[in-house]
């Protein structure tokens, strides 16, 4: 086991002022902080690929269990779309590795990505999940101390937020969801279209209202269907 004593005392996150909360397009703040993988820097681990961080308000919670259970079990869809995926808990190291015994025995797996040990709330306030001037520590706080601490953030390889979702503690995310969103995001950041509701991979998609029919043409010679002139759809590009 690696020894964590020494990662706890020079993985410190470090602050910046957010004066009105953090926005799509947004670079994600960056830090360097203890993980129950060891010490990383944040926008060093993203590297040149995508990156989702979700947060949990304390360790040894039953609906936080699920979803990093089930995270565990779906972690091949994330590494098929270039996507690495980091949690987040106000909780220690040892701590976290102690509930990956119990999410072990939930789950049939434990989580097989890092996750945040932010003991002193400093990522949760970085990241405008509790107001900055919170007081005290992991130690002190309960679960619903941390209620706001349940947000997803999708970060793409120019480390800018690309979509934000914050859920109550009563509610499991649905990571079929948000593999839909990462689908997304991936297909519009390379082509010049958007996707519908309840889009899925595969389906056809929008041409966006920037491109206008002259330049369509080039973009998309098999042609579209126009459902309004606004409204513009075409077969998926990427086939």
């Amino acid at each position: 086991m690696l020894e964590w004593s020494h990662a706890m005392s020079v993985a410190k996150p470090y602050l910046k002022e957010v004066d009105m909360g953090l926005r799509i397009n947004e670079i994600a703040p960056d830090f360097t902080v203890a993980t129950s993988e060891g010490t990383i820097n944040f926008h060093e681990w993203i590297g040149d690929g995508w990156a989702m961080l979700f947060s949990h308000p304390k360790d040894f919670t039953p609906v936080c269990a699920t979803e990093l259970g089930y995270v565990a079990q779906i972690h091949d869809e994330f590494t098929a779309r270039n996507c690495k995926v980091i949690g987040l808990s106000v909780d220690s190291v040892e701590d976290h590795l102690k509930w990956a015994d119990d999410i072990k025995d939930i789950a049939g797996a434990k989580p097989n990505f890092p996750i945040i040990a932010d003991e002193n709330l400093a990522v949760a306030k970085l990241y405008d999940m509790l107001p900055a001037e919170e007081e005290g520590t992991a130690g002190s706080r309960t679960a619903a101390d941390n209620q706001t601490v349940r947000l997803v953030f999708l970060i793409g390889p120019d480390k800018k937020i690309k979509m934000m979702l914050a859920y109550p503690m009563s509610t499991g995310r649905n990571f079929e969801e948000l593999l839909r969103v990462i689908d997304s995001c991936q297909l519009t950041a390379t082509y010049k279209v958007a996707t519908p509701a309840n889009w899925k991979r595969g389906e056809d998609v929008i041409i966006v209202p920037a491109v206008d029919n002259e330049t369509a043409k080039t973009l998309f010679p098999g042609g579209w269907t126009t459902v309004k002139p606004y409204l513009r759809k075409i077969k998926s590009p990427d086939g």
